[in-house]
């Protein structure tokens, strides 16, 4: 789980400390960063006029080892200091062993390089970008290589402070922040790469990280053994309403290919019944009432959103689905049903909102959703999924994962079934509520990736399309043989 940890910029600088503390220096741990950026620059581009805007911090320092760096395998390189470092730090011991020009903070030098380099503040900055620098860094056209972070985005939340660039490639080191995953901060990273500088991972013991990158190593997908049986992998039973059928065959169809034992369509409407049988043959159909089926108890979990309205009836059963102690995976209407009211979601184990069901249910997020999806989830004891290209997995004792392998042709209508009828039949396989949402997230874009793939770009997707490539993201997220 360690490599899956994101560190928060008070958590990379308490990271750091320790490494320091442990007997590693300040100085040896610029070099590495310094070092780590300057190959992955020669890695990506050709030599060529490069500048590199050095703020007055430990980020100005890694700038000033790459200079040095570059120019000794032969590249014109000069650097532009926003301010000198402080006297006495590393970043001024690296400053004094720059030999190489040094010109203006000036927008006349970006027009001249061919190549720059952020290395201004990285994800340290707390405060909105002065003017002046905000100016010189939109005035920038040739590509740009940010150290850390873009300067500019907020390390903790993937905000904007005010202002920030886009970079063709970003090297951060040690551990990934949130800000390098969750939008739009994670747009303006381009290619992002994690370099190892020489922190040894028992510094993470101290911190105790909270949040995680989504993947596999994070969760396990359920195994079946010699013991498995049908009602050992859940009865996944979706409540279906009349208007929008499509939405609860869209969400069994996933339940059952994410390794449900059994998954039931529940109506008391004769003629949707109808329709519903003449759907896929593994699909069960029941017209018996609410109350008769939580009398078998082998019943669990229960999806209930997917194609119902958003109102009183709704709402109850709800109530009465989470009174008789079924683990409920509550999507579409079933949260609106509570807009204004989070507290009548407690009692599910999952919720899945998108942005629109997470504001009429819990209000703004603000520029926070991490926090904001924390919050949601202490207030309601659920696991928290927020959707998104970014979507925010949040546990109510504070865990977090910031899924990123979603594909923008996911946001269409159906898919979100989808998604939450995954979650639903990881959950009924014995995988607690955390985790059977993290791996419907990751699954979620992991099939829609592979139904993508060889296609034109800018192919439509269609709900369905995912159903082919489930088992395949399955399979590609079970540990490796020994």
């Amino acid at each position: 789980m360690n490599r899956h940890a994101l560190l928060t910029p008070e958590e990379m600088g308490r990271a750091d400390a320790a490494a320091i503390a442990a007997g590693r220096s300040g100085e040896a741990l610029m070099l590495a960063a310094g070092r780590a950026v300057a190959e992955a620059v020669r890695r990506r581009f050709s030599p060529r006029r490069t500048l590199v805007l050095a703020g007055p911090g430990n980020n100005g320092g890694d700038g000033y080892v790459l200079a040095r760096l570059l120019e000794q395998a032969g590249w014109p390189v000069a650097m532009a200091p926003l301010a000198p470092p402080r006297p006495g730090s590393d970043a001024a011991a690296a400053a004094a062993r720059w030999r190489g020009p040094v010109v203006p903070f000036a927008a006349a030098e970006v027009g001249r390089a061919a190549l720059v380099v952020d290395a201004l503040f990285g994800a340290g900055l707390s405060r909105p970008l002065s003017g002046d620098v905000a100016q010189l860094l939109r005035s920038v056209r040739a590509p740009l290589v940010a150290v850390d972070i873009p300067s500019g985005v907020d390390g903790a939340t993937g905000g904007i402070l005010g202002y920030a660039p886009q970079a063709a490639l970003t090297v951060t080191f040690f551990r990934r922040k949130p800000g390098h995953l969750l939008l739009p901060g994670r747009d303006l990273c381009g290619e992002t790469v994690l370099a190892e500088i020489g922190l040894p991972d028992t510094v993470l013991e101290a911190i105790a990280p909270r949040a995680f990158g989504n993947a596999p190593g994070l969760w396990r997908p359920p195994l079946r053994d010699s013991g498995s049986h049908k009602f050992s992998r859940g009865h996944v039973t979706i409540p279906c309403g009349a208007a929008l059928p499509g939405a609860a065959r869209l969400a069994a169809g996933a339940a059952r290919r994410a390794g449900a034992g059994l998954v039931s369509l529940a109506t008391d409407d004769a003629a949707t019944a109808a329709i519903l049988r003449g759907g896929e043959p593994g699909l069960m159909v029941t017209t018996e009432a609410v109350e008769h089926l939580l009398e078998d108890r082998r019943r669990d979990p229960w999806l209930l959103g997917p194609g119902l309205p958003p109102d009183d009836a709704t709402r109850a059963l709800l109530r009465r689905v989470t009174g008789a102690g079924r683990m409920v995976v509550a999507d579409g209407g079933a949260l609106t049903a509570c807009a204004g009211d989070p507290a009548g979601l407690q009692g599910a184990a999952i919720l899945t909102p998108h942005a629109g069901e997470f504001l009429r249910v819990f209000g703004d997020p603000g520029d926070d959703r991490l926090a904001a999806a924390r919050k949601a989830a202490d207030v309601t004891g659920a696991v928290i999924l927020l959707k998104g290209s970014d979507s925010i997995i949040a546990a109510p004792d504070g865990r977090a994962a910031i899924n990123h392998n979603a594909p923008p042709a996911l946001a269409t209508a159906g898919s979100g079934d989808v998604l939450a009828g995954l979650a639903a039949g990881l959950l009924g396989q014995g995988m607690g509520a955390f985790d059977a949402a993290c791996a419907a997230a990751w699954l979620h874009g992991d099939a829609a990736q592979r139904a993508l793939a060889g296609q034109p770009a800018g192919s439509p997707l269609l709900p369905e399309d995912l159903f082919p490539e489930i088992g395949k993201s399955l399979a590609s997220a079970l540990p490796s043989s020994p």
